[in-house]
């Protein structure tokens, strides 16, 4: 992915990995996504999109977390 633009979770499709950038989320959700492991660097893999489109599974460190679409708007890939 080139750098110019700026990619998020919420722009991976099923099948697609990315590593973490940045964190643009405040408050106690900023502090959850930083306990499940979303730091800098982190290898993240989107692995299924619910039908309607309420939460995404993602595979973070080895384990698999679902996120609501406007939680993972905030994690900035590259």
């Amino acid at each position: 992915m080139n750098n110019i633009y700026s990619y998020t979770l919420k722009d991976l499709k099923k099948g697609q990995s990315a590593k973490v950038s940045s964190l643009t989320s405040t408050g106690s959700i900023r502090r959850r996504l930083l306990d499940i492991g979303l730091i800098e660097g982190t290898e993240v893999e989107c692995l299924q999109k619910s039908p309607d489109g309420n939460m995404v599974a993602y595979l973070i460190r080895g384990a698999v977390i679902a996120l609501r679409p406007e939680d993972s708007a905030t994690v900035s890939v590259v």
